[in-house]
């Protein structure tokens, strides 16, 4: 059998349609909507704001969001085409199964662990660093970091002769404590560099711990998961609007100018780190942000009805997140000057921000911060119960092995999958610095949005006569527009990124040669997959 078999969309069809097996239909437009926008907002919008504007694209960054956004509107409209016609879990893999075949679906399905389970790892990342910002740094650097990272702190008379060597180093100073960038701790002489304090990471401890927390919820059940989504949902929108509307005032537009980081800034070499290629750099990293939408397609197989539902939630969650995400962008870097993003906050830039410049709403930085620690809950709990989800489908396709898709007895929940992505999302979580697992978490998305787009096209040529509840306008345009922007963002990737996805996309490979393609049940079937007399028409 060839290695771009394709599973039949009517065993797909029969296999939603069997509620006494599989999954709960639980979740309404009102829920998955939600779901979306629970994704959404989070690390994108708290984290990777700050780092784009840093790292690339200067002020520009809103434009970064509006580029990002104008592909996931492509991907996305493909996404509701996918997700109305085959409402099963398994998101983007289980329609590349459909229409380009098994080795593309996990080929796509490797690639979505980068996007889900490194998407719950970084933000749960994100949400250690936030604790410890509310909680006034009680926790230890070590029990808050990995191995990876290091602390250079400087106290006493040594500040001033640090910051004499490096004058921007001011900004870093906050109660008595001189904080260095690995850069500037490296740019020093060996007598200053002695003066240093180097502590170490262990473990991140509380990252651990949120992600057990989630873990339990999610085995519990997916109404209870989706109730504590909404709640977290509106506490942390209603903090964005309200950062939006008073932040406006403290906007200095000096800090807009230029717009664009120029060439030849120092620490910005390379195409992808000034002007219009920083731009696009910009919508690499905060790509990430885009991720919601499509998690939502991950739940298609507990919706109530998921021909109507699934394309309100997946496009709706995108709109209103994407005006929010420029909103946001323009206060942030009026507010504070990007090049601050470099040292001062890092992953806590917004309270930073908040702090440091808008005099009289220190109480608003905190609320900030309270709100960002539920926020990310609702993004670490839409990613594991995506990735979960995923695995199910997976697993009853014979490609991973069975205990993926095994059913807690009482919550109908895929509660084995659930425990081992704790382990495999914990140790990425507690030993890997965010920003590296964050960067493969934009390349597994991109991916995935680039075959989705493909995929509806060759699906309308070669089944044109399949209902389509939901159409995605312009076929071919849309899907070609959506893989030809995605793709060019996944080549404004950096380099070492782009390396450690390769090593991860050959791993998979090798998985699928030597264990996925000898278990897949489209190659050997069985009772559970083989077409029943309903799938065939009668003979004329």
């Amino acid at each position: 059998m060839s290695l771009f078999a394709k599973k039949p969309l009517a065993q797909i069809l029969a296999q939603a349609a069997d509620s006494e097996k599989g999954l709960k239909r639980t979740l309404g437009a009102g829920n998955l909507v939600a779901l979306g926008i629970g994704a959404i907002i989070g690390a994108g919008l708290f984290v990777r704001t700050a780092a784009a504007s840093a790292e690339a694209a200067g002020p520009a960054v809103t434009i970064s969001f509006l580029i990002a956004a104008v592909g996931c509107a492509f991907a996305g409209l493909c996404y509701a085409e996918f997700a109305s016609m085959i409402p099963i879990a398994g998101s983007a893999y289980a329609y590349s199964y459909v229409t380009l075949g098994e080795i593309v679906a996990w080929i796509i399905g490797w690639a979505l662990i980068m996007e889900y389970a490194l998407g719950a790892a970084t933000v749960s990342i994100a949400w250690s660093e936030y604790l410890n910002k509310l909680l006034g740094g009680a926790v230890p650097y070590e029990w808050c970091h990995s191995p990876f990272e290091a602390l250079h702190s400087v106290t006493g008379d040594a500040i001033a002769q640090i910051t004499a060597f490096i004058p921007e180093a001011t900004k870093s100073v906050a109660n008595g404590v001189l904080v260095l960038s690995d850069a500037q701790f490296e740019s020093l002489p060996a007598n200053l560099a002695s003066m240093v304090t180097v502590t170490n990471g262990i473990v991140n401890a509380p990252a651990l711990i949120i992600l057990l927390a989630i873990t339990l919820l999610l085995i519990k059940g997916t109404q209870e998961s989706a109730i504590v989504n909404a709640i977290i949902v509106f506490i942390k929108v209603a903090i964005v609007v309200l950062f939006i509307a008073l932040g406006w005032q403290f906007i200095k537009p000096e800090n807009h100018v230029p717009y664009m980081i120029p060439e030849g800034t120092p620490g910005h070499d390379g195409i992808f780190k000034h002007g219009w290629g920083g731009v696009l750099g910009g919508a690499a990293i905060v790509f990430f942000a885009f991720i919601g939408f499509d998690a939502v397609s991950t739940a298609a197989q507990e919706a109530k009805n998921p021909k109507r539902d699934m394309p309100i939630g997946i496009l709706g969650s995108l709109v209103v997140c994407t005006i929010l995400y420029i909103l946001f962008g323009h206060v942030l870097t009026g507010v504070a000057n990007y090049t601050e993003f470099k040292t001062a906050g890092k992953e806590a830039s917004v309270a930073y921000a908040i702090s440091t410049y808008m005099t009289g709403y220190g109480w608003l930085a905190t609320a900030v911060t309270v709100a960002i620690l539920a926020g990310f809950s609702s993004v670490i709990l839409v990613m594991l119960m995506g990735q979960s989800r995923i695995f199910y489908t997976m697993s009853n396709d014979g490609l991973i092995p069975k205990a993926f898709g095994d059913l807690h007895p009482k919550y109908k929940t895929p509660y084995k999958a659930n425990w081992i992505l704790f382990v495999f999302v914990g140790l990425f979580a507690a030993f890997v610095p965010g920003h590296v697992a964050g960067d493969l978490t934009s390349f597994g998305t991109l991916f995935a949005f680039v075959l989705v787009s493909v995929g509806v096209w060759v699906m309308r040529m070669k089944s044109p006569e399949i209902e389509r509840p939901f159409k995605t306008p312009l076929v071919p345009l849309v899907p070609i527009l959506g893989a030809v922007i995605c793709t060019g963002m996944i080549v404004a990737i950096d380099q070492r990124t782009l390396k450690f996805a390769a090593l991860w996309m050959i791993l998979g490979l090798v998985v699928y040669f030597v264990y996925s393609k000898k278990h897949s049940k489209l190659r050997i079937p069985n009772k559970d997959i083989l077409p029943t007399a309903d799938d065939f028409e009668p003979m004329k």
